[in-house]
């Protein structure tokens, strides 16, 4: 680990700061268009002022990922797509994926280039939520692991999320409410509202539930609706959701057995 200090001295007999390497979580945000105006869009409709998931991001440091754009893509001017972020409180401070000519781009509005193989990174991966519900939400964080308990039924309308912890309910979960967790989600009751465990893009989160009957599920923005009706074995019945570990990203669901 490289550290390093100011060096001591009669007028200051101990260091006034280190500087130390370090591994932080950060977001990344996988670009599948140059086309600023779609993405702003998108992104807004989903994250900004009054979007689906107006509150998700808390000012959450970003790496802007180029790799799924082919390296010809012409370069553009980054401050669009820049302060659409910011509104979406996120904060851009790195490249990477990106062409010499991007990173000059981006280095010029103060970003750097993070490394190939830097730490991984979980994804800001949207999930398309259609409701047909004024939320009022209720919304709970906690910082650092921990594991968060509810108590109470969730009505219609009411929200909750567990930021960096694990979510326990031991009441009923009902049509119209949402619980959210960063880690794995157990609802000691039935679970008839939506249900979203790894919101930040924990891939080994999953969900427990005593009476299987979501409206929504998604594990790390995988999700699937009650459009596509649950299998007998476990639809109203103790289950589990998980992805799939074959890099299918494809959510399983397991009846739970005594």
């Amino acid at each position: 680990m490289f550290v390093s200090s100011v060096a001591n001295s009669p007028d200051h007999p101990h260091a006034s700061f280190e500087i130390k390497s370090a591994q932080l979580p950060l977001v990344a945000l996988m670009l599948m268009t140059s086309d600023w105006k779609v993405l702003a869009a998108d992104l807004t409709q989903q994250y900004g002022a009054g979007g689906d998931n107006a509150d998700f991001f808390d000012h959450d440091a970003l790496v802007i990922d180029f790799s799924h754009l082919a390296a010809d893509t012409p370069v553009q001017d980054m401050a669009p797509l820049l302060a659409v972020l910011r509104a979406c409180h996120l904060v851009p401070v790195a490249v990477r994926g990106a062409s010499t000519a991007w990173v000059a781009s981006a280095r010029a509005f103060g970003l750097v280039e993070a490394p190939a193989d830097a730490p991984r990174v979980r994804p800001a991966v949207a999930t398309p939520v259609a409701t047909e519900y004024v939320v009022q939400e209720v919304v709970r964080e906690i910082h650092g692991p921990a594991t968060m308990v509810v108590d109470k039924p969730l009505r219609s309308g009411q929200k909750i999320y567990a930021r960096g912890a694990d979510l326990v309910v031991l009441a009923m979960v009902n049509q119209g409410a949402e619980v959210v967790a960063d880690g794995n989600i157990h609802v000691y009751a039935p679970l008839r509202g939506k249900a979203m465990a790894g919101a930040s893009g924990n891939t080994n989160a999953r969900i427990f539930s005593l009476c299987l009957e979501p409206e929504l599920i998604s594990i790390a923005g995988v999700y699937r609706t009650s459009e596509n009706p649950l299998a007998d074995d476990v639809r109203g019945k103790p289950a589990q959701v998980r992805l799939s570990n074959d890099g299918q990203e494809k959510l399983l669901f397991e009846a739970l057995k005594a």
